[in-house]
């Protein structure tokens, strides 16, 4: 029968390793040359955490770091905001833009990449919007559902043969 780790056992090595970490018995440095070997040591570990840091912004510029959604009804026959466009950019403002349009007969889903907060594909007004509410900053964002010029709801044009609001299927 093997042995089963226990969650407590590593954190209980986790603390030890910190408090060994804090706890180093080193002597003071008795001369000139001593303390300059501290502090060249000092300054490779410097450079070491900077190189690691660099190598972390850059990896982080890669993740999913911005999200716009849109919620919409793009037919007249559904009657509420089931349908929705939501953008998830990187760094770079690089991603994808994922399209839902619920109707009574199904629901229909489409993702279109981005480059650069642009595609090469057509994109609805609903996935622009998506977008642009990923790229601004959080405090330009009007709440859900609110025109920010005159605070007034918005209207979509629903119409089942465009698909109103400028959506339609690929």
């Amino acid at each position: 029968m093997g042995v089963i780790p226990c969650r407590f056992e590593s954190c209980t090595l986790r603390k030890n390793m910190a408090l060994n970490f804090f706890k180093k018995n080193k002597k003071e440095p008795e001369n000139l040359k001593e303390l300059l070997a501290r502090f060249k040591d000092l300054e490779e570990n410097s450079k070491k955490l900077a190189e690691k840091i660099e190598s972390l912004q850059k990896e982080g510029q890669l993740t999913i770091q911005k999200v716009g959604i849109v919620r919409f009804n793009p037919f007249s026959e559904v009657g509420s905001d089931q349908s929705f466009s939501t953008a998830l950019l990187d760094g770079n403002d690089s991603g994808i833009v994922i399209t839902s349009l619920y109707t009574r007969g199904g629901n229909r889903v489409y993702g279109k990449p981005i480059k650069k907060g642009v595609s090469e594909y057509s994109l609805s007004e609903e996935e622009k919007e998506a977008i642009k509410k990923a790229i601004s900053p959080e405090g330009e964002q009007a709440p859900y559902g609110v025109n920010k010029n005159n605070g007034s709801k918005k209207r979509r044009n629903n119409n089942s043969t465009t698909g109103g609001g400028g959506t339609r299927p690929c």
